[in-house]
């Protein structure tokens, strides 16, 4: 049996200067994180396989993680990366990133840019057409605001595989639940969707408690099933909620009504085939 697959890893380091969401005021992160931090945390938890994904909105922090995931041994698998896709040569940069295999997907930070729309600009509409034929998933950063416009660039781009980071990002400390969860559901019937199982409790901010995020976790089961939700650890955020242990103990309680090959698909199966790891 493979090993589980943590589908949502990060490492930064803060003389790189670009993570512009980085303050001194999320000061259990505010560190340097690399993969000899990451090693332990994962091989307790029974992961063997990373997926490292994109922290920074430049293209100097992708060619970093590329770099970092040639490094690690095979430990890293693929990279999710950054790059400007409403930019004229958007393609141009696309096709040179993709000449590195490791190089998976590419996630622009639409919950952090000003417009919920942004995604269903005409010029951003040739890079994302290309994606398929480079072989480039494409990470949705969202929250319920950028929904609507997931779901018509969706329309636009059937050919598109797509993965919903972190859920959508519920109000789940606020006990929120509409419109994310129609929309979420609305989402979910495209089939070329998964869906992340991550970030949740950053969301929640209760340190992990199984009871906040039930609800939530079981209505992601309901709209993509054990086949298009994947595990992943969100770390080192997750440190900022109860850290990765607790996170991977309370996945393992949320999921633990299903059959097992269902939870080995969550945890490593779907990422392996969605990613072509």
């Amino acid at each position: 049996m493979a090993g589980r697959v943590d589908a949502h890893q990060h490492v930064w380091r803060l003389a790189r200067g670009d993570y512009g969401w980085l303050t001194p005021a999320l000061a259990s992160i505010y560190r340097d994180f690399g993969l000899s931090d990451a090693h332990p945390l994962a091989a307790a938890a029974g992961i063997d396989t990373v997926v490292l994904v994109q922290a920074a909105p430049t293209v100097a922090e992708t060619r970093f993680l590329l770099d970092t995931a040639k490094g690690s041994d095979g430990f890293v698998r693929g990279v999710v990366g950054w790059t400007d896709l409403a930019a004229p040569d958007a393609e141009r940069t696309l096709e040179a990133l993709a000449g590195d295999p490791l190089l998976k997907g590419i996630r622009p930070m639409l919950h952090d840019l000003p417009d919920p729309a942004w995604i269903l600009r005409a010029d951003v509409q040739p890079a994302l057409a290309a994606l398929p034929s480079l072989g480039l998933t494409f990470d949705a950063l969202v929250k319920p605001r950028e929904l609507p416009a997931l779901r018509q660039m969706l329309d636009r781009h059937p050919e598109l595989a797509v993965v919903v980071d972190h859920g959508a990002k519920p109000p789940i400390a606020a006990g929120g639940w509409q419109p994310w969860a129609d929309d979420l559901a609305a989402i979910a019937q495209y089939p070329n969707v998964h869906c992340k199982l991550s970030g949740l409790v950053t969301e929640a901010n209760v340190d992990g408690r199984t009871r906040d995020l039930a609800r939530y976790v079981d209505h992601l089961l309901d709209c993509f099933g054990p086949a298009r939700l994947i595990w992943g650890s969100d770390w080192p955020v997750v440190e900022l909620a109860g850290g990765y242990a607790r996170w991977t103990a309370a996945a393992d309680e949320l999921l633990r009504g299903l059959a097992p090959p269902e939870i080995e698909a969550i945890r490593g199966g779907n990422a392996r085939r969605f990613y072509r790891l």
